[in-house]
């Protein structure tokens, strides 16, 4: 791997995989909202941002999203589902993520190995849902491994060498998950470091595949 894109790279997964990678002696282009005013929910801020690099990359890594509009938690029953939350994030989980892929192929090499990975979640599985409750957030990883899915199938007519995958990190210790009951955690450095083992094992056979950090394959 010689040149990898980090968008989410203020994040703690993000910026954990972008530090280990120029560890690895690999370029590295680290995009945030935080560092480059890239607002995922904005197409013309996506356009600007992303319309700004030039490729190619041998990895392309999406590592944005929330678990809930500041100020509130998952909803863990119906009656706690507010339409304009819900829309927030769906807005920052799903559709950003499919405005950014419309700039990846452009991204890619045209021949040889390339991954493009989309952190999502386990509970964006709808086979793997035996708890319920967390609706938008659920909603909104669900519609993402659609998203993946879909991308890696046009992506793979053009490109026949990538793999587009959709990656469950774990639960991984940063503000984002907060007081999520887990009862387990890792912190952003190991789940980086998993990522990316998963990552190096990834060819174009997998691609349009749902893989969890120890690179298990995820039920949709």
């Amino acid at each position: 791997m010689q040149r990898a894109l980090v968008i989410g790279a203020s994040g703690g997964v993000g910026g954990a995989i972008a530090r280990i990678l120029g560890v690895r002696s690999v370029e590295v282009t680290g995009l945030s909202r935080r560092g480059d005013g890239l607002d995922v929910t904005d197409p013309a801020s996506v356009d600007r941002v992303i319309g700004a690099v030039s490729g190619p990359f041998d990895l392309i890594l999406i590592a944005t999203g929330i678990l809930a509009p500041r100020g509130s938690g998952p909803e863990k029953s119906l009656d706690r589902i507010d339409a304009a939350r819900m829309a927030e994030v769906l807005a920052v989980n799903s559709i950003g993520p499919a405005l950014i892929l419309r700039h990846v192929p452009r991204l890619l090499p045209r021949k040889g190995r390339s991954i493009v990975a989309v952190l999502t979640a386990r509970v964006g599985s709808i086979g793997d849902n035996r708890l319920g409750g967390w609706y938008s957030y659920r909603a909104s990883k669900a519609a993402t491994n659609q998203i993946v899915r879909t991308a890696a199938i046009e992506i793979g007519r053009s490109h026949r060498d990538a793999a587009v995958v959709a990656l469950h990190p774990g639960t991984v210790a940063t503000p984002f998950t907060g007081n999520y009951p887990a009862h387990k955690k890792v912190g952003p450095e190991v789940a980086a470091e998993n990522l990316l083992r998963v990552i190096d094992s990834i060819g174009p056979e997998h691609t349009g595949g749902f893989f969890d950090w120890a690179g298990l394959e995820v039920p949709w």
